[in-house]
């Protein structure tokens, strides 16, 4: 039954692979920094760090050998830089589709299953934990070296977009002050559960291969 669950593990991966780029897409467009730039940055932080956490740490326990989950997000950063050059082939410049950072958190957790000496609670709670925090202010990092993101937003819109969906004003100030900062917040306590989620499915699987 090795080859059978090895099949269907690398089956998940290419699938749940596949499913964070059509989030990443989905949750804010991933074009977010450019249409909805900061009044989305917490949702989209949200939606990734879970997304990132739930698959990583999968891989990571699945394998049982730490940078597993950097592996599984370096293949979620060439999947959307894929689609990002099917955007620059349509005509969109470079500028107008950042990529999410999502390898540095990986490795945050790689780095805590390691040095935890391969502790699967820890992996799911400081792990999981380190992801929320930590994935929001990279990608804000990534989000400032964007040139005019409303003038890009403008100038391009999405052509998929409904029309109550066009690019508006960031509202800044009225609902948060600051957008990285309530986006670590909730992502460190939302990670650690689906974390555990991403855990429990490792283990779902293999009893469904001794089934």
């Amino acid at each position: 039954m090795v080859w059978l669950r090895r099949t269907t593990h690398y089956l998940f991966i290419v699938v749940v692979a596949v499913n964070s780029t059509l989030l990443t897409i989905n949750a804010g467009d991933y074009i977010f920094y450019t249409d909805w730039a900061w009044t989305s940055f917490v949702v989209f932080s949200i939606a990734q760090s879970t997304m990132l956490v739930v698959g990583a740490i999968y891989y990571m326990l699945f394998t049982g050998v730490p940078g597993t989950a950097t592996y599984y997000a370096t293949i979620m950063t060439i999947y959307t830089w894929v689609a990002k050059g099917a955007w620059f082939a349509l005509g969109y410049p470079m500028d107008f589709i950042t990529v999410p950072v999502w390898i540095p958190s990986a490795m945050l957790l790689d780095l805590t299953y390691w040095a935890t000496r391969r502790n699967k609670h820890a992996a799911i709670i400081i792990g999981g934990t380190l992801v929320g925090l930590s994935l929001p202010i990279f990608n804000m990092i990534n989000l400032l070296l964007v040139r005019y993101p409303l003038e890009m937003a403008f100038k391009y819109p999405r052509p998929t977009l409904p029309p109550y969906m066009t690019p508006i004003e960031p509202q800044v100030g009225k609902f948060y002050n600051s957008p990285v900062a309530l986006g670590s917040g909730a992502g460190a306590v939302l990670s650690v559960p689906i974390a555990a989620l991403g855990a429990k499915l490792n283990t779902w699987t293999y009893r469904w291969m001794a089934a």
